[in-house]
């Protein structure tokens, strides 16, 4: 066996050890998320006067159920009948995407299927802000506007209303981390440009805002 065929041998095996949904050779399937934990968390009160920002993170991953319980509160299904969301949105839009940038990847949350679709096999949580901490933290969230969901509005107002509906959602994500004892800080010093060309978005889709989650540093 020559040396080329030998480290392309051991290329494709790391990869497939280190993210395993993108190496089938087939089209990545959704990951199905555990379901959210409802009956869980801290009086809003409380949860209110512990809500705070946060640059210091562990790198310490998550687990399966608190990502699950995040996405949920950030903007999952809480009326089946409808599919409206855990956070409001302008006319019930629901233009704004989530996607979810950790070590193994890059994600697209799907609501209601309560699932996670793959999008990038590559770690690209250092595009997702400036500040140093950002390439280590756990979960980096990238809020995406689609302005094409929000039908004949001009563009002042996709743009106000994205912003408020990234708002609604982020601070969701900020009082259920308060709720759960993790860090959360939402970042606007981000290179959007460079981001949105990494993960391939259309002409009426825009990078709002990006959001980082982990453990508090110890």
């Amino acid at each position: 066996m020559n040396s080329r065929l030998f480290q392309s041998i051991c290329l494709a095996i790391t990869v497939f050890l280190i993210c395993p949904v993108f190496a089938s050779g087939q089209d990545p399937k959704p990951i199905q998320l555990l379901s959210p934990q409802k009956d869980t968390g801290r009086p809003l009160m409380q949860v209110l006067n512990d809500r705070k920002s946060s640059r210091e993170f562990s790198d310490e991953k998550l687990p399966d159920q608190v990502l699950s319980n995040l996405l949920w509160a950030a903007a999952g299904v809480n009326r089946a009948d409808s599919g409206k969301r855990t956070a409001p949105s302008a006319v019930n839009w629901q233009e704004i995407d989530i996607y979810v940038a950790t070590s193994d990847g890059l994600f697209l949350y799907d609501s209601g299927m309560h699932a996670l679709n793959p999008i990038l096999p590559e770690d690209i949580r250092a595009l997702t802000g400036r500040q140093p901490f950002v390439k280590n933290v756990p979960v980096n969230l990238v809020y995406v506007a689609d302005f094409s969901k929000m039908g004949k509005a001009n563009l002042d107002d996709k743009v106000l209303y994205s912003a408020a509906d990234t708002g609604f959602i982020s601070q969701n994500v900020y009082l259920y981390c308060a709720s759960e004892g993790l860090a959360t800080v939402v970042r606007g010093l981000v290179d959007k440009a460079v981001l949105g060309e990494k993960i391939k978005l259309g002409p009426d889709q825009r990078v709002i805002l990006t959001q980082s989650v982990g453990y508090p540093k110890k």
